[in-house]
């Protein structure tokens, strides 16, 4: 079935008003609990743009990641590719629009490749299923692949446990490529490798990005790697979307104190930071509390808080949002922002 064509200015994928609601396994014998992982997501992701998104475990990075990609179907909401909802497509049409359209890189390389096949059929895998250009072509196309993410051409037969994990990697790489995807999603693609080549992939990501013209979700609890990947950053807490930045201005100018309790807790090495304190329980995913999530640690909390959801509100530069009814001041450092959480009430 040919595309319809879509203004290049379209968004690649948009989420709108979209929740996700998983059934846990500790409830009754006859009931289950609801995990909320991800409520009332509107994210829009623009052609050549990356997107941070940025929270700790467990507050719905990953969940709201395969949504993007279609491997998580939302409860409601919308997920529009290029203007149409994905989960109104026929199932043969949506699997390869997200199939040919989107890639997506893992967490842990070691568990997302096949460990009993060769770099080649791992890369050349994605174009047999989609049908992809004749043999010769195919075979043309994962030279081509390896090249491009640095790999020598004399590993093309070894298997990934013949790897290190940085090579590893750049073949989950090089396989989110292969289709020639508009949109690539990383999932923490850095926290499984070792530290002395972390910074390898994370600038190999750059450079793709750069040559290839790619949007790029890329997903982490490092707020720092983040802001300097990104050109905006999502804050997520407890399935969540609570401020999107300018990666700019996350470092002082964030508004949610969330955002910046974050900042504060990442090491820094030309000005370092008293983390902020964050006291009282971390809710439950189960038992959301009422009103704002984050009440239950925000040293800026009301009674307002606990009764009323905040809507969002714009701060002082363009496509920067925020949900809170106590934000921080944007031209209060995070410096000072520390020193005055950490001091009796």
């Amino acid at each position: 079935m040919k595309a319809i064509p879509v203004p290049e200015s379209h968004p690649i994928v948009e989420l709108t008003d979209t929740h996700v609601v998983h059934k846990a396994r500790s409830g009754g014998v006859f009931t289950r609990d609801r995990v909320y992982a991800l409520t009332g997501a509107d994210l829009a992701v623009a052609p050549g743009e990356t997107v941070g998104v940025v929270g700790e475990s467990g507050c719905g990075k990953s969940t709201l990641a395969k949504v993007l990609v279609g491997v998580e179907r939302p409860a409601s909401g919308t997920v529009a590719f290029r203007g149409r909802d994905l989960w109104t497509m026929p199932p043969a049409e949506r699997r390869a629009t997200v199939g040919r359209s989107t890639g997506m890189i893992f967490q842990d390389p070691s568990t997302a490749l096949n460990r009993r096949l060769p770099v080649r059929r791992i890369l050349r895998d994605p174009m047999d299923v989609h049908e992809q250009g004749g043999k010769r072509e195919r075979e043309d196309r994962v030279r081509e692949l390896m090249a491009l993410v640095g790999l020598p051409r004399a590993l093309a037969d070894a298997l990934p446990g013949q790897l290190s994990g940085g090579q590893r990697q750049r073949v989950a790489i090089a396989r989110a490529l292969a289709l020639d995807p508009d949109l690539v999603v990383a999932d923490e693609p850095t926290s499984a490798l070792d530290v002395s080549v972390r910074a390898q992939i994370l600038n190999l990501l750059l450079d793709l990005k750069e040559r290839l013209g790619l949007a790029l979700v890329f997903v982490s609890h490092d707020i720092q790697t983040v802001r300097r990947m990104s050109d905006r950053v999502i804050t997520m807490y407890l399935g969540r979307i609570v401020e999107e930045t300018p990666a700019d201005r996350v470092t002082d100018r964030s508004c949610h104190p969330y955002t910046r309790a974050l900042f504060s807790a990442t090491p820094g090495l030309l000005h370092a930071v008293d983390p902020i304190p964050l006291v009282g329980p971390v809710p439950s995913a189960v038992r959301p509390p009422s009103g704002c999530p984050f009440r239950t640690r925000c040293w800026k909390v009301s009674e307002l808080c606990a009764q009323v959801m905040p809507e969002f509100s714009d701060a002082s530069s363009p496509g920067h949002r925020y949900r809170c009814h106590h934000p921080v001041e944007e031209d209060r450092s995070t410096h000072d922002l520390a020193q005055s959480a950490r001091e009796p009430s």
